[in-house]
């Protein structure tokens, strides 16, 4: 496509040429624009968990925030210290700093687009996680990573407490 006075071109992902990962268990991330592609605009993917799939665990971004859109099913996600959850074309804008997680909701599953502005970066953030699911990486290398994906993980009672039940 052009290029614009903008500074980069239009973005477009055809379905058949969308990479889809596989993170862990029933949950599949497929990776629609990353922010070399966007000119640093955003990075966005979207999120398929089968009930029962594990989710993103509790966790916060510095320079990011991050949008939910539910596609379909309900998805639980942690904001702050508050766990909700969304349907059907509910929208969540989760700022910079502020912790959250998500996952299906218990009995459900979710898909959702997923984007953060300004881009991050994140399609080998999410390499990574497929290959710790493979057993080809370790949970080290994740943690390792935190600084460079603008991914750190938090503990959180609240989601442990809200998961437990699932």
């Amino acid at each position: 496509m052009s290029n614009t006075p903008h500074g980069h071109d239009a973005v477009l992902v055809r379905a058949a040429d969308a990479t889809a990962l596989s993170d862990g268990p029933g949950s599949l991330i497929t990776l629609l624009a990353d922010s070399d592609h966007t000119g640093g605009a955003l990075t966005t993917n979207r999120a398929t968990l089968s009930e029962g799939a594990a989710g993103a665990p509790a966790h916060f971004h510095t320079r990011a925030t991050e949008f939910f859109f539910v596609l379909d099913g309900r998805l639980e996600v942690l904001v702050d210290d508050t766990v909700l959850t969304l349907e059907k074309n509910d929208f969540l804008a989760v700022p910079p700093r502020m912790p959250h997680a998500f996952a299906p909701a218990a009995g459900h599953s979710a898909d959702a687009l997923v984007v953060f502005t300004p881009g991050m970066g994140r399609f080998d953030y999410y390499r990574l996680l497929e290959r710790v699911n493979k057993g080809e990486a370790s949970v080290e290398e994740i943690k390792e990573s935190s600084e460079r994906f603008d991914n750190h993980y938090v503990d959180s009672p609240v989601w442990r407490r809200a998961r437990a039940t699932v």
